[in-house]
Formats: structure tokens, sequence, C-alpha cells
């Protein structure tokens, strides 16, 4: 079978790297990781099927969602364990080589970025945050995510969308065309409220932790389409943290969450930094990967 390289992440060479990935999860399509060494970088690869990272293999594949979110979790998997030993630079998802030889050639054409961005980001972690509008019906966040007001969220808030006045559930028709439009705008109402409840949250969250966090980035919305994904996504947020303020800026999130209902405070991390690895040094997939 010919193999490709799948490529990680690059950071410097450290003791112990062969023995971290052997003893840490597999990656991509199930491949275990093995390092490549290079004039004073370490870049973490996995050989994987060249069928199915080929340059027209994976237009088709990144087209489906189910695929994406399988391989994210291996290249995320990979990424995690190298954060618990070392500050890696995640390289974007799906970058890949012919072979070790272009792996080498990766290093060397993003060897000056590659060694800023190590620099920058050294003992530093990533910390997510997401603020929702919250509907009862949304799933839970993903594992290791830490819903800040879970204690604190009723499952279905009297006056939100699917509520009655007395706060039950909604059961039943309404009696006429009249009662019928008068829930539909309660509804709508109780919809807007959250949602510009969600949004004052946001604003004022991300304004705080801000000035905690060494950076910032805003991300979109989470897409609702992807599997596990709540609906109601205001704010995706990302900031980078001295690996020791990791705590602190955890308790200062939950210091900063508001009582009350209808909008849910979601921390994750620690991560490696991914928001934070700025780097031109990656071809675009659609320019085949870094091949």
């Amino acid at each position: 079978m010919t193999e490709v390289r799948y490529v990680y992440a690059v950071t410097r060479p450290f003791d112990g790297a062969g023995a971290t990935l052997h003893a840490g999860p597999r990656g991509v399509a199930g491949a275990p990781a093995r390092t490549l060494a290079h004039d004073g970088l370490l870049a973490v690869l996995s050989d994987v099927p060249a069928e199915e990272f080929s340059d027209g293999a994976l237009r088709a594949r990144l087209e489906d969602l189910d695929w994406l979110a399988d391989t994210a979790r291996g290249h995320d998997a990979v990424v995690s364990a190298l954060n618990a030993v070392i500050t890696p630079l995640p390289l974007r998802l799906v970058t890949v080589c012919l072979d070790d030889d272009g792996v080498r050639r990766l290093l060397d054409s993003g060897r000056e970025e590659f060694t800023r961005a190590l620099e920058r980001l050294d003992g530093r972690v990533e910390w997510g945050v997401k603020v929702y509008a919250r509907a009862s019906e949304d799933p839970p966040g993903p594992p290791g995510a830490r819903d800040v007001r879970a204690d604190r969220v009723a499952p279905v808030d009297a006056g939100h969308p699917g509520a009655r006045d007395d706060g039950r559930p909604q059961g039943g028709r309404p009696a006429t065309g009249r009662d019928y439009l008068k829930q539909r705008m309660r509804r709508r109402d109780a919809a807007e409220g959250v949602w510009a409840q969600a949004d004052a949250v946001s604003r004022a969250l991300h304004t705080e932790l801000s000035r905690y966090a060494e950076a910032e980035r805003v991300h979109r919305p989470q897409d609702p389409r992807l599997p596990g994904a709540a609906r109601g996504n205001v704010l995706n947020a990302a900031y980078l943290v001295p690996r020791e303020n990791g705590e602190a800026f955890a308790d200062q999130v939950r210091r900063l969450t508001p009582p009350g209902t209808g909008v849910r405070v979601e921390l994750t991390g620690p991560w490696a930094p991914y928001s934070f690895a700025d780097t031109t040094a990656v071809p675009g997939i659609e320019g085949g990967g870094a091949k």
C-alpha cells in the first residue's frame, strides 16, 4: 500500500518525544504517530493511505462533515498528547506531504515562521469560551466542556419559546387562530429576549477576559450541522493564556458568568494554541496540501 505523510504539528526536539507518541492515542485514519527531526525542528506525522489523502480524494472528502469530524478528532488526539508535555505548533487540518523528503522541505521552507511561532507560543495554552442562547432541546457540549452555569439553567425557562405563561411546556393545539397568533408572538418575543441577553453576556465576557489573556481570537459561530454541535452559538472565542495561569483564567470565567436563565456559557481547554498558530508556511488544502 502506498502511503503519504500526514503532518500534525511542528515542535522543537524534546526528550521523550518517541515515548510520548508511542504511549499516546492513534491519530488520523487510526495510524500511529512518529517524529521526523530535521535541523533543529521536529515534525510529528503519521503514514496514511495515499488513496485516502490524494488531492482528488480530499476534494470529495472535505465536503463530508462526518469524515472531517473523525479526521479532526484524530488530529487533535495527537496534538493534545504533545500539548501535555510541550507547546506544539499545530498545523492546519489535512497537511499532507508525499514522503519524508517532502516533510523536510516543508520544515526548510517554513523554518523562519515556525521558529518565530514556537518562540511566541512557548509555555502558553488556548482556552475556549462559547456562549449560547439556550434552547431546551440543545445537546450537551463536547467531552471536556465545562457548562459554567449548568446548575443554574432550567430545562425549560418560563417565558422561553416552548413554555406557557405559567412556565409549563405547551401541549395541544391553540383553540382559535387568534390564540395561535398570540402564542407565536410570545415565542418570538421570548426568543428575541434570550438572544439579546446572550449577546450582552458575550460582549461583557469577551471584554473582561481579553484583559486576562495575552491574545484573543473571535471565530465565526459554530456550525450547527457539525456532529454534536448545539444551536444558538453567539460567541465562539479563543484566548491565549500562560499555562500556569490556566486555572485562574477558568475562575474568571466562572466569576464573570452572570446568574439567570436562558444563556449557557461553555468553557473548554486547555488546548494546544490552534487559534494562534499563525503561519503561511503551509499551503492551503485547495493547493494540494504541503506536497
